[in-house]
């Protein structure tokens, strides 16, 4: 049995889902308008993506994902920080830290 808090909790979620589904619509849409995209080049048109590379480098988006992340000198500061909170709470019977 859901609580009322959880209930409203998971139509959030699932309305959210639903904006990124619609999101995603448009942005093929978009995309597909793009691809068809041409230029002139003299009297006719030509596209403007000779291969899909031109369009999208998957290669490079992958670099950009998996390249690894330097960590500020902030943000390190704020995990000792939340480790030493953390540490310092008792955790009650049953395991949780609330």
């Amino acid at each position: 049995m859901l609580t009322l808090g959880e209930y409203a909790l998971r139509i959030r979620a699932f309305r959210l889902q639903q904006v990124d589904k619609e999101y995603k619509m448009y942005k093929q849409a978009w995309i597909n308008h793009q691809v068809t995209l041409t230029k002139e080049q003299g009297k006719k048109q030509v596209p403007i993506y000779k291969r899909f590379k031109d369009f999208f480098d998957y290669e490079k988006h992958l670099k950009e994902v998996t390249k690894p992340k330097r960590v500020s000198d902030k943000m390190k500061r704020l995990a000792t920080i939340a480790k030493q909170v953390n540490m310092e709470k008792e955790v009650p019977y049953g395991g949780r830290i609330e």
